[in-house]
Protein backbone atom coordinates (compact mmCIF):
# COMPACT_ATOMS: atom_id res chain seq x y z
CA UNK A 1 0.00 0.00 0.00
CA UNK A 2 2.77 2.43 0.87
CA UNK A 3 4.34 2.33 -2.64
CA UNK A 4 0.90 3.00 -4.14
CA UNK A 5 0.37 5.94 -1.78
CA UNK A 6 3.77 7.33 -2.69
CA UNK A 7 2.93 7.03 -6.38
CA UNK A 8 -0.44 8.75 -5.93
CA UNK A 9 1.16 11.54 -3.86
CA UNK A 10 3.86 12.06 -6.49
CA UNK A 11 1.25 12.10 -9.24
CA UNK A 12 -0.84 14.71 -7.41
CA UNK A 13 2.22 16.87 -6.81
CA UNK A 14 3.19 16.60 -10.47
CA UNK A 15 -0.31 17.61 -11.53
CA UNK A 16 -0.11 20.57 -9.20
CA UNK A 17 3.23 21.59 -10.67
CA UNK A 18 1.91 21.32 -14.22
CA UNK A 19 -1.30 23.19 -13.40
CA UNK A 20 0.48 26.08 -11.70
CA UNK A 21 1.79 27.83 -14.82
CA UNK A 22 -1.59 27.45 -16.52
CA UNK A 23 -3.28 29.06 -13.52
CA UNK A 24 -0.69 31.81 -13.47
CA UNK A 25 -1.32 32.50 -17.17
CA UNK A 26 -5.12 32.41 -16.88
CA UNK A 27 -5.27 35.41 -14.53
CA UNK A 28 -3.05 37.61 -16.76
CA UNK A 29 -2.75 40.46 -16.15
CA UNK A 30 -2.83 40.63 -12.37
CA UNK A 31 -0.77 43.83 -11.97
CA UNK A 32 -0.14 47.07 -13.90
CA UNK A 33 1.51 46.92 -17.32
CA UNK A 34 4.36 49.28 -18.19
CA UNK A 35 4.23 50.71 -21.72
CA UNK A 36 7.56 52.21 -22.80
CA UNK A 37 7.34 55.11 -25.25
CA UNK A 38 10.71 56.22 -26.57
CA UNK A 39 9.70 59.86 -27.07
CA UNK A 40 8.58 62.65 -24.71
CA UNK A 41 4.90 63.53 -24.17
CA UNK A 42 3.08 65.33 -26.96
CA UNK A 43 4.19 63.43 -30.07
CA UNK A 44 2.38 60.78 -32.09
CA UNK A 45 3.86 57.80 -30.25
CA UNK A 46 2.80 59.26 -26.91
CA UNK A 47 -0.69 60.21 -28.14
CA UNK A 48 -1.30 56.73 -29.54
CA UNK A 49 -0.01 54.98 -26.42
CA UNK A 50 -2.22 57.07 -24.14
CA UNK A 51 -5.29 56.61 -26.33
CA UNK A 52 -4.83 52.85 -26.62
CA UNK A 53 -3.55 52.53 -23.06
CA UNK A 54 -6.78 53.97 -21.68
CA UNK A 55 -8.80 51.44 -23.64
CA UNK A 56 -6.58 48.53 -22.59
CA UNK A 57 -6.73 49.55 -18.93
CA UNK A 58 -10.51 49.29 -19.03
CA UNK A 59 -10.57 45.95 -20.85
CA UNK A 60 -7.72 44.28 -18.95
CA UNK A 61 -8.77 45.49 -15.52
CA UNK A 62 -5.23 46.70 -14.80
CA UNK A 63 -3.58 50.08 -15.28
CA UNK A 64 -1.45 50.51 -18.39
CA UNK A 65 1.20 53.01 -17.29
CA UNK A 66 2.91 55.06 -20.00
CA UNK A 67 6.64 55.50 -19.35
CA UNK A 68 8.30 58.10 -21.59
CA UNK A 69 11.98 57.32 -22.15
CA UNK A 70 13.22 59.74 -24.77
CA UNK A 71 16.71 60.15 -26.18
CA UNK A 72 19.34 58.40 -28.22
CA UNK A 73 17.33 58.67 -31.43
CA UNK A 74 14.68 56.32 -30.00
CA UNK A 75 17.30 53.78 -28.88
CA UNK A 76 17.24 54.45 -25.12
CA UNK A 77 13.60 53.42 -24.77
CA UNK A 78 14.04 50.54 -27.18
CA UNK A 79 17.00 49.13 -25.26
CA UNK A 80 15.05 49.39 -22.00
CA UNK A 81 12.29 47.29 -23.57
CA UNK A 82 14.77 44.75 -24.92
CA UNK A 83 16.33 44.32 -21.45
CA UNK A 84 13.03 44.22 -19.55
CA UNK A 85 11.78 41.02 -17.93
CA UNK A 86 9.81 39.01 -20.52
CA UNK A 87 6.86 38.45 -18.20
CA UNK A 88 4.10 40.23 -20.12
CA UNK A 89 4.22 43.33 -17.94
CA UNK A 90 6.45 45.47 -20.17
CA UNK A 91 5.40 46.42 -23.69
CA UNK A 92 6.88 48.84 -26.23
CA UNK A 93 5.40 51.33 -28.70
CA UNK A 94 6.97 50.40 -32.05
CA UNK A 95 7.54 53.34 -34.38
CA UNK A 96 9.26 54.01 -37.73
CA UNK A 97 12.60 54.87 -36.11
CA UNK A 98 12.91 51.24 -35.06
CA UNK A 99 13.05 50.26 -38.74
CA UNK A 100 15.15 53.25 -39.81
CA UNK A 101 17.77 52.87 -37.08
CA UNK A 102 18.70 49.40 -38.30
CA UNK A 103 20.54 51.13 -41.16
CA UNK A 104 21.06 54.62 -39.75
CA UNK A 105 23.27 53.36 -36.88
CA UNK A 106 26.40 51.37 -37.66
CA UNK A 107 26.24 49.71 -34.24
CA UNK A 108 23.33 49.07 -31.90
CA UNK A 109 23.20 47.12 -28.64
CA UNK A 110 20.25 45.09 -29.91
CA UNK A 111 18.69 43.56 -33.00
CA UNK A 112 15.16 44.89 -33.01
CA UNK A 113 13.50 42.16 -35.07
CA UNK A 114 15.17 39.40 -33.04
CA UNK A 115 15.23 40.82 -29.51
CA UNK A 116 11.58 41.87 -29.41
CA UNK A 117 8.46 39.97 -30.41
CA UNK A 118 5.39 41.47 -32.10
CA UNK A 119 2.04 41.90 -30.42
CA UNK A 120 -0.09 43.89 -32.86
CA UNK A 121 -0.16 46.74 -35.33
CA UNK A 122 -1.90 49.99 -34.41
CA UNK A 123 -2.15 52.55 -37.21
CA UNK A 124 -0.51 53.94 -40.30
CA UNK A 125 -0.48 57.72 -40.69
CA UNK A 126 0.78 60.22 -43.25
CA UNK A 127 3.21 62.95 -42.33
CA UNK A 128 2.32 66.58 -43.02
CA UNK A 129 4.66 69.12 -44.56
CA UNK A 130 3.92 72.01 -42.20
CA UNK A 131 5.37 75.53 -42.08
CA UNK A 132 5.14 78.49 -39.73
CA UNK A 133 1.97 80.50 -40.26
CA UNK A 134 3.96 83.47 -41.59
CA UNK A 135 6.19 81.50 -43.96
CA UNK A 136 6.23 83.27 -47.37
CA UNK A 137 5.40 80.13 -49.41
CA UNK A 138 1.75 79.08 -49.60
CA UNK A 139 2.21 75.97 -51.77
CA UNK A 140 4.79 73.22 -52.23
CA UNK A 141 5.84 74.73 -55.54
CA UNK A 142 6.34 78.13 -53.91
CA UNK A 143 8.26 76.46 -51.07
CA UNK A 144 10.64 74.79 -53.52
CA UNK A 145 11.18 78.07 -55.35
CA UNK A 146 11.84 79.90 -52.06
CA UNK A 147 14.26 77.22 -50.83
CA UNK A 148 16.21 77.29 -54.10
CA UNK A 149 16.50 81.08 -53.96
CA UNK A 150 17.53 80.96 -50.28
CA UNK A 151 19.90 77.97 -50.05
CA UNK A 152 20.56 76.65 -46.54
CA UNK A 153 18.40 79.37 -44.97
CA UNK A 154 15.40 77.11 -44.42
CA UNK A 155 15.51 75.26 -41.08
CA UNK A 156 13.82 71.87 -41.10
CA UNK A 157 12.81 70.56 -37.66
CA UNK A 158 12.33 66.89 -36.83
CA UNK A 159 11.45 64.75 -33.84
CA UNK A 160 14.99 63.33 -33.93
CA UNK A 161 17.65 62.13 -36.32
CA UNK A 162 16.56 59.06 -38.22
CA UNK A 163 12.86 59.37 -37.50
CA UNK A 164 10.32 59.17 -40.32
CA UNK A 165 9.80 62.90 -39.71
CA UNK A 166 13.49 63.51 -40.47
CA UNK A 167 13.79 61.15 -43.43
CA UNK A 168 10.54 62.35 -45.01
CA UNK A 169 12.25 65.73 -45.17
CA UNK A 170 15.45 64.20 -46.51
CA UNK A 171 13.48 62.43 -49.22
CA UNK A 172 11.83 65.75 -50.12
CA UNK A 173 15.22 67.47 -50.30
CA UNK A 174 16.61 64.87 -52.68
CA UNK A 175 13.53 64.66 -54.92
CA UNK A 176 12.79 68.41 -55.02
CA UNK A 177 16.44 69.41 -55.35
CA UNK A 178 16.49 71.80 -52.39
CA UNK A 179 18.74 72.31 -49.38
CA UNK A 180 17.45 72.67 -45.84
CA UNK A 181 19.30 72.70 -42.53
CA UNK A 182 18.19 69.80 -40.32
CA UNK A 183 17.40 70.72 -36.71
CA UNK A 184 16.70 67.54 -34.67
CA UNK A 185 14.71 67.65 -31.42
CA UNK A 186 14.04 65.07 -28.73
CA UNK A 187 10.50 64.46 -29.86
CA UNK A 188 7.77 66.13 -31.90
CA UNK A 189 6.42 68.10 -28.94
CA UNK A 190 9.39 70.45 -28.47
CA UNK A 191 9.90 70.67 -32.25
CA UNK A 192 6.32 71.85 -32.70
CA UNK A 193 6.71 74.46 -29.97
CA UNK A 194 9.62 76.00 -31.87
CA UNK A 195 7.77 75.76 -35.18
CA UNK A 196 4.85 77.70 -33.70
CA UNK A 197 7.31 80.20 -32.25
CA UNK A 198 9.07 80.67 -35.60
CA UNK A 199 12.47 79.33 -34.49
CA UNK A 200 12.30 76.78 -37.33
CA UNK A 201 10.53 76.95 -40.69
CA UNK A 202 9.19 73.53 -41.64
CA UNK A 203 8.54 70.04 -40.30
CA UNK A 204 7.31 66.81 -41.93
CA UNK A 205 5.54 65.72 -38.77
CA UNK A 206 3.29 62.71 -38.17
CA UNK A 207 -0.29 63.87 -38.63
CA UNK A 208 -1.63 62.94 -35.16
CA UNK A 209 0.82 65.23 -33.34
CA UNK A 210 0.49 68.25 -35.67
CA UNK A 211 -3.14 68.19 -36.82
CA UNK A 212 -4.59 70.07 -33.84
CA UNK A 213 -2.12 72.92 -34.41
CA UNK A 214 -3.02 72.99 -38.11
CA UNK A 215 -6.72 73.19 -37.30
CA UNK A 216 -6.05 75.90 -34.71
CA UNK A 217 -4.22 77.98 -37.33
CA UNK A 218 -1.00 78.24 -35.34
CA UNK A 219 0.88 76.53 -38.22
CA UNK A 220 0.06 75.95 -41.89
CA UNK A 221 -0.09 72.64 -43.77
CA UNK A 222 1.34 72.67 -47.29
CA UNK A 223 0.92 68.98 -48.15
CA UNK A 224 0.51 65.45 -46.85
CA UNK A 225 3.16 62.85 -47.61
CA UNK A 226 0.84 59.95 -48.47
CA UNK A 227 0.04 58.89 -52.03
CA UNK A 228 -3.57 60.10 -51.68
CA UNK A 229 -5.09 63.05 -49.85
CA UNK A 230 -6.11 62.39 -46.27
CA UNK A 231 -9.80 62.47 -45.24
CA UNK A 232 -8.64 64.22 -42.05
CA UNK A 233 -7.29 67.15 -44.12
CA UNK A 234 -9.22 66.84 -47.40
CA UNK A 235 -8.26 70.28 -48.73
CA UNK A 236 -4.53 69.73 -48.26
CA UNK A 237 -2.80 68.39 -51.41
CA UNK A 238 -0.20 65.63 -51.49
CA UNK A 239 3.49 66.36 -51.97
CA UNK A 240 3.30 64.04 -54.99
CA UNK A 241 0.98 66.47 -56.77
CA UNK A 242 4.04 68.72 -57.07
CA UNK A 243 6.88 66.21 -56.69
CA UNK A 244 5.81 63.11 -58.66
CA UNK A 245 6.58 59.78 -57.02
CA UNK A 246 7.00 61.16 -53.51
CA UNK A 247 5.38 59.02 -50.78
CA UNK A 248 6.11 58.50 -47.10
CA UNK A 249 4.09 57.42 -44.10
CA UNK A 250 4.57 56.33 -40.52
CA UNK A 251 3.29 53.16 -38.88
CA UNK A 252 2.99 52.16 -35.23
CA UNK A 253 2.43 49.00 -33.23
CA UNK A 254 3.13 47.11 -30.03
CA UNK A 255 5.93 44.68 -29.16
CA UNK A 256 7.33 42.96 -26.07
CA UNK A 257 10.68 41.53 -24.92
CA UNK A 258 11.65 38.22 -26.51
CA UNK A 259 10.44 35.34 -24.34
CA UNK A 260 7.20 37.01 -23.28
CA UNK A 261 4.59 34.25 -22.63
CA UNK A 262 2.46 33.38 -25.64
CA UNK A 263 -0.69 33.69 -23.52
CA UNK A 264 0.13 37.33 -22.73
CA UNK A 265 0.88 38.08 -26.40
CA UNK A 266 -2.42 36.49 -27.46
CA UNK A 267 -4.46 38.40 -24.86
CA UNK A 268 -2.90 41.75 -25.77
CA UNK A 269 -3.27 41.10 -29.50
CA UNK A 270 -6.93 40.26 -29.01
CA UNK A 271 -7.63 43.42 -27.01
CA UNK A 272 -5.70 45.71 -29.39
CA UNK A 273 -7.57 44.34 -32.41
CA UNK A 274 -10.88 44.71 -30.58
CA UNK A 275 -10.00 48.33 -29.81
CA UNK A 276 -9.16 49.02 -33.47
CA UNK A 277 -12.58 47.62 -34.46
CA UNK A 278 -14.44 49.72 -31.89
CA UNK A 279 -16.40 52.52 -33.64
CA UNK A 280 -15.46 55.11 -31.01
CA UNK A 281 -11.76 54.28 -31.22
CA UNK A 282 -11.88 54.19 -35.05
CA UNK A 283 -13.45 57.65 -35.07
CA UNK A 284 -10.76 59.01 -32.74
CA UNK A 285 -7.97 57.54 -34.87
CA UNK A 286 -9.57 58.81 -38.08
CA UNK A 287 -9.78 62.29 -36.59
CA UNK A 288 -6.01 62.09 -36.07
CA UNK A 289 -5.49 60.90 -39.63
CA UNK A 290 -4.76 57.30 -38.63
CA UNK A 291 -5.74 54.18 -40.57
CA UNK A 292 -5.94 51.05 -38.33
CA UNK A 293 -3.68 48.10 -39.20
CA UNK A 294 -5.20 45.20 -37.22
CA UNK A 295 -4.02 41.64 -37.61
CA UNK A 296 -1.86 38.90 -36.16
CA UNK A 297 1.54 39.51 -34.56
CA UNK A 298 3.15 37.92 -37.63
CA UNK A 299 1.33 40.28 -39.98
CA UNK A 300 2.55 43.29 -38.04
CA UNK A 301 6.15 42.01 -38.09
CA UNK A 302 5.88 41.53 -41.86
CA UNK A 303 5.02 45.24 -42.17
CA UNK A 304 7.98 46.13 -40.00
CA UNK A 305 10.37 44.02 -42.07
CA UNK A 306 9.10 45.58 -45.29
CA UNK A 307 9.47 49.12 -43.90
CA UNK A 308 12.97 48.32 -42.62
CA UNK A 309 14.01 47.45 -46.17
CA UNK A 310 12.24 50.50 -47.64
CA UNK A 311 13.84 53.04 -45.30
CA UNK A 312 17.26 51.41 -45.63
CA UNK A 313 17.27 52.60 -49.24
CA UNK A 314 16.34 56.14 -48.18
CA UNK A 315 19.03 56.22 -45.48
CA UNK A 316 21.65 54.99 -47.92
CA UNK A 317 20.54 57.46 -50.61
CA UNK A 318 20.55 60.44 -48.22
CA UNK A 319 23.87 59.46 -46.67
CA UNK A 320 22.43 60.03 -43.19
CA UNK A 321 24.39 58.44 -40.36
CA UNK A 322 24.20 58.44 -36.58
CA UNK A 323 26.35 57.00 -33.81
Amino acid sequence: MRPIRRMLTAALLLCGMVALPAAAQSDYPNKPIRWIVSYPPGGTTDLLARLMGQHLSQKLGQAVVIENRAGGGNNIGTEMAVKAAPDGYTIFLVNPANAINATLYSKLNFNFLEDLVPIAGLVRVPNVMTVTKNFPAKTVAEFIDYAKKNPDKVNMASSGSGTSVHLSGEMFKSMAGVNMKHVPYKGAGPATVDLIGGQVDVIFDNMPSIISHIRAGSVRALAVTSAQRSPALPDVPTVAETVPGYEASAWFGVAAPKGTPAAAIARLNREVNAALADPVMKAKLADLGGVPIPGTPEQFWAIHRMETEKWAKTVQFSGAKAE
